[in-house]
């Protein structure tokens, strides 16, 4: 029988007697980030072998703010009224820190996405928040990575320049 990632470490290290819906928005986001991390990198590696920079670059690309903000507001009519509650609240919760290389609102946005994210993995329902990660890179256009074992159009155009 295989047991979901989560549980697995729940099994290792004990099950917590926090309940998501009482994690701060901003914990929610902070799990949800790495979550979300790990997906890309995931569906990246599943690339075949590269260079550690490449993966870096393409996984940078996918996880920062404008591009979560990007895919989160592709899905929005997917989402249930409970999903759109935490993604508001993760959306509008204030942090002290600030985006460095996105507009506000797409940070807050992202943040949002994120809070959803963590929130769905701590509820054990990864499937559902995969459901959603898949749709919006396909609805904004991340999706596929790769065709055919292809890399992605951005590093075929690089490599055309770099062979003038």
């Amino acid at each position: 029988m295989n047991i979901s990632f989560f549980d697995s470490i729940q099994e290792y290290f004990g099950e917590s007697s926090t309940e998501p819906a009482q994690y701060s928005s901003l914990a929610l986001a902070y799990i949800g980030d790495g979550v979300f991390d790990l997906i890309i990198r995931t569906i990246i590696l599943d690339l075949g072998n590269g260079k550690v920079k490449d993966f870096h670059r393409m996984a940078s690309n996918i996880v920062k703010a404008p591009s979560q903000a990007r895919i989160i507001r592709s899905v929005f009519d997917e989402l249930t009224e409970e999903e759109m509650a935490v993604y508001k609240r993760g959306r509008n919760a204030k942090s002290a820190t600030s985006a460095k290389n996105s507009s506000i609102t797409d940070y807050r946005i992202a943040t949002g996405f994120e809070a959803l994210t963590g929130y769905l993995y701590l509820e054990n329902r990864l499937n559902r928040a995969l459901e959603i990660i898949k749709l919006g890179m396909e609805r904004a256009g991340f999706m596929p990575l790769h065709k055919y074992g292809q890399p992605p159009k951005k590093s075929i155009d690089k490599n055309i320049k770099n062979m003038k």
